[in-house]
């Protein structure tokens, strides 16, 4: 049974034990892994990358010259063979692989016989437009089954694909199709929002007016709307789908070729194209998904994350399909219709594995339990936690009211540059605590150290750092290994800095504490500050600008802008209105600031930095910090007084 919980104590005093019916049927039940993955890394990465099917084995685990990995050298593998083929062999053919709801409570469910079909259509129409092995394909679409197909497809023709969040500008989609050089995008007419069609096809437009390499654009006809197609350039899906073949070889793949590019918010302005390879990427989301998630055949596995992000590529398609998992793909949002549409989903499809963001189990708690109550959670047996930390009382109420005190919580922490799981409990075997992520993953090595990239004893803080190599590490930023290595490799030596600071409690528990870097956490999605301050400089208002982020009770972190106007400009209600709208279109609502704080000047020291740090104390209203090394303090007061007066 669960250790009952007693509320007066401090979060890591609050231990749950593992319950022990769940325990004797766990796939990890001896916690002599973390020595015997400890004693030799490579040894048990290996044993784990047996579990895919490889074409031609690897010569050697590690080749690791600091920054710069290779795993599984010399291995000849393929992603999408190992997500769809292999399970063709036996009854798997006839499991279902997709259980797809769409918002307007359309359904569909694809087999692993019918996702193989599909998938090699879609991947004989894309060798067709002239896509070969090595051309990125960029995707732009809503959480409908074609988008995992077109992943798919690309993998099995040795196509990477970047892509790129239905939530972002036209603006971001430019950047980043021109990144990567795409000649073709994949897109739909339109996205499902509450009820209303969203167009997606218009952003694309507009984006690769500005891309001379798109050759073409696919588009899926997802709500009918009205969309501008040209004759010399777009396709509908299910005009070329039609045509296209099914059956298409798979393309035979070094370990270490490129698998994607997923762009993310960097400190600087130019987002980051995150590199990922095949065969250690697919070794460890398999791995991490099956022990983590304690993967039954049974199982209806749903992780509610958007697939443009790394979860959803890591913990919606490759790492359950690698296992042959029913996953369930969700297009709508959580309180549409009703504010019970996710429990609705949970209770009509049996899911029994629920991946979620403490964002949205924030959400639920302010909505309330009368939503929970309305609908039957029996079929749950085990939840996640993914894209920040979570704090305990999120916890809780997430452990009473959804796993009605019977399911295990694993606490996931991980980075689009990680590509899978780091630190997170094994549910069979580590006792949890509310708000911690406990420890590393077994083959991993993860560390507090100190600013001299010392241990820190237990009970410290201090910076969270990786201390070897892992197999689904990012390999590089794509055309630019300098940045990967100066942002990555360089604060301190020989350990990848994530730029997350954490706690080690007394019992070795890790605490993540969220980011000491530039980069905002908000719902779960990361927002480069500088990013924002370049559009917000952008604006011909706007002189100079500082963006930090602040705590906020549901989404974590929220965008805090501070800016400093141009001559002769005044500051009224609209123009903050506008800016924040520019934000939007520049980069996406995401990053749209939550408030706008107008100042004569930002805080600087005399060597005229600007002190962000004064900036967050102000936004969060905390007491402020030392001043005496500020040019002129007294902008710090002005500040305080705009804050006050919002």
């Amino acid at each position: 049974m669960l250790n009952q919980k007693i509320l007066q104590l401090a979060p890591e005093e609050q231990i749950y034990h593992p319950n022990l019916s769940f325990s004797a049927r766990a796939n990890v039940r001896d916690a002599q892994i973390y020595e015997r993955a400890g004693a030799n890394f490579e040894e048990f990465w290996a044993e784990e990358a047996q579990k895919l099917h490889w074409f031609r084995p690897w010569d050697k685990v590690l080749e690791w010259q600091s920054p710069f990995a290779q795993w599984f050298v010399g291995g000849k593998i393929n992603a999408c063979y190992n997500c769809i083929d292999r399970h063709l062999e036996g009854w798997r053919r006839n499991k279902a692989a997709i259980i797809f709801e769409g918002e307007p409570g359309d359904q569909l469910v694809l087999t692993y016989q019918d996702l193989y079909r599909e998938v090699t259509k879609f991947a004989n129409v894309l060798l067709g437009m002239g896509i070969t092995k090595g051309d990125p394909v960029t995707i732009y679409m809503p959480m409908i089954p074609q988008v995992v197909i077109a992943m798919l497809a690309c993998a099995r023709i040795g196509a990477p694909h970047s892509l790129v969040f239905g939530g972002f500008s036209s603006e971001a989609l430019r950047d980043r199709i021109n990144d990567a050089e795409s000649k073709v995008v994949v897109t739909a007419d339109g996205v499902w929002r509450r009820g209303k069609s969203i167009p997606l096809k218009q952003n694309v437009d507009t984006a690769v007016a500005e891309c001379p390499s798109v050759q073409k654009v696919v588009v899926v006809q997802r709500t009918g709307a009205e969309t501008q197609m040209d004759a010399d350039r777009d396709v509908w899906y299910h005009d070329v789908m039609k045509a296209a073949p099914s059956g298409c070889k798979p393309e035979i793949m070094d370990a270490e070729d490129i698998l994607f590019i997923l762009y993310t918010s960097g400190t600087t302005g130019r987002p980051k194209g995150i590199v990922h390879t095949t065969g250690g990427y697919l070794t460890a989301v398999a791995s991490t998904h099956r022990n983590i998630f304690d993967l039954k055949e049974e199982d209806v596995y749903w992780c509610t994350a958007d697939v443009g992000w790394i979860t959803g590529h890591s913990y919606l398609v490759y790492g359950p399909l690698a296992n042959g998992t029913t996953v369930m793909l969700f297009e709508g949002a959580p309180d549409y219709p009703e504010r019970d549409r996710f429990w609705e989903v949970i209770e009509k499809y049996k899911v029994s594995l629920f991946y979620t963001a403490p964002t949205a189990i924030r959400l639920f708690m302010k909505w309330g339990e009368e939503w929970t109550n309305k609908r039957d959670l029996s079929s749950l047996r085990l939840l996640g936690s993914v894209g920040e930390p979570i704090n305990p009382e999120a916890w809780l109420w997430y452990h009473k009211n959804i796993g009605k005190e019977n399911c295990p919580i694993v606490d996931t922490w991980w980075q689009t540059e990680t590509g899978s799981v780091m630190v997170a409990p094994l549910p069979g075997i580590t006792p949890t605590k509310p708000g911690s992520a406990t420890m590393p993953m077994p083959g991993v090595s993860v560390d507090v150290v100190d600013e001299m990239g010392e241990p820190v004893e237990r009970g410290g803080t201090g910076y969270l750092v990786i201390t070897k190599p892992w197999p689904s590490m990012l390999r590089t930023v794509y055309k630019d290994p300098q940045r990967y290595a100066d942002t990555y490799w360089s604060r301190f030596e020989g350990m990848y800095f994530t730029g997350d600071g954490a706690r080690k409690d007394e019992d070795g528990y890790i605490w993540v504490q969220g980011r000491v870097d530039d980069v905002i956490n908000v719902s779960g999605h990361r927002i480069g500050t500088a990013e924002v301050e370049s559009a917000l400089v952008e604006h011909p208002a706007v002189a100079e600008a500082a963006v930090i982020g602040r705590k906020h009770e549901l989404k974590g972190q929220a965008v805090s802008a501070f800016v400093t106007l141009r001559e002769g400009i005044a500051w009224a209600p609209e123009l903050e209105k506008d800016l924040k709208s520019h934000v939007a279109k520049k980069i996406g609502g995401l990053a749209r600031p939550e408030e706008i704080i107008c100042a004569w000047e930002l805080p600087k020291t005399r060597s005229g930095k600007i002190m962000r740090r004064l900036l967050r104390d102000i936004a969060e209203g905390r007491v402020l910090g030392d001043t005496s090394t500020l040019a002129d303090p007294t902008v710090v007061k002005q500040l305080l007084n705009q804050k006050t007066a919002l």
